[in-house]
């Protein structure tokens, strides 16, 4: 079974590309504190490199930035490539199959969020017209 469940704040904003194919994928790292102190009594963390494909994968580029909260539930993937030194890296990467945003709406108080277009104003209730409960289907 390979399955991963991770709870963190993204280290940078999320990045977008598309494939050849035209599928999106949408890469970015978050951090995942220990549940342990260290000698000098403060908590390490780990890091992470999240892989989010098509219609999710566009969904975090438009609404997770830097310090978001989100929690992950993927899978493990190792790859390698040769770099350009000639060296063969290795990599490991969090595929993820649900992406869960955690953090609110408003959670930089500087910047407006994208979630929900602002409205004007409400309508007021003397602008609406009455309904006859009598006309109602049921």
């Amino acid at each position: 079974m390979n399955k991963v469940i991770l709870i963190g704040n993204l280290t940078r904003d999320p990045e977008l590309s598309t494939t050849n194919s035209g599928v999106s994928v949408c890469r970015f790292s978050i951090a995942v504190q220990r549940t342990f102190q260290n000698n000098e009594g403060e908590r390490d963390a780990d890091f992470f490199n999240i892989v989010v494909w098509r219609a999710l994968g566009e969904n975090c580029h438009r609404f997770l930035k830097k310090g978001s909260k989100c929690a992950v539930v993927g899978r493990l993937q190792n790859s390698s490539y040769e770099a350009s030194d000639g060296t063969k890296r290795y990599t490991t990467d969090v595929i993820a199959d649900t992406v869960e945003f955690l953090s609110g709406r408003n959670s930089d108080s500087n910047s407006e969020s994208t979630l929900a277009p602002k409205q004007e104003s409400a309508p007021k209730t003397a602008e609406l017209e009455p309904i006859d409960d009598d006309s109602l289907p049921f």
